[in-house]
């Protein structure tokens, strides 16, 4: 069983700063990409950005030059740096990961959110 589990989520007001942390645990053979999606309340769900394996990230154009997004891959961990937040970027936050079992399948995961509200 894989599980990928968020932390770091909270109240902010405009302008601040938080870090989201996402850590996979189970029978992992391998991560392929990993990313962050988020979802605000009345909206789809959005990339906010991606990391592969091979170090490429991208990023949603409405975060570049306020978001980044590294990870550790000794710990399976990805994170997402967020500052100079707004009040738009209130929403659920998710984790994403292609994990590949030690079976050679590839499967899509996604953590439960951390909810991030940026407000005064």
């Amino acid at each position: 069983q894989v599980q990928l589990v968020e932390s770091g989520g909270g109240l902010v007001q405009p302008g601040g700063s938080l870090r989201l942390s996402c850590a996979a645990s189970g029978t992992i053979f391998t991560i392929n990409d990993m990313g962050w999606y988020r979802q605000a309340p009345g909206k789809e769900r959005e990339l906010v950005a991606t990391d592969t394996s091979g170090g490429s990230t991208n990023y949603a154009d409405s975060v570049k030059g306020r978001f980044t997004i590294s990870r550790d891959n000794a710990k399976n961990t990805v994170y997402l740096q967020m500052n100079s937040l707004k009040p738009e970027d209130t929403a659920v936050y998710y984790c994403n990961a292609h994990i590949i079992r030690y079976s050679g399948v590839t499967t899509d995961y996604w953590g439960k959110g951390t909810l991030v509200t940026v407000s005064s």
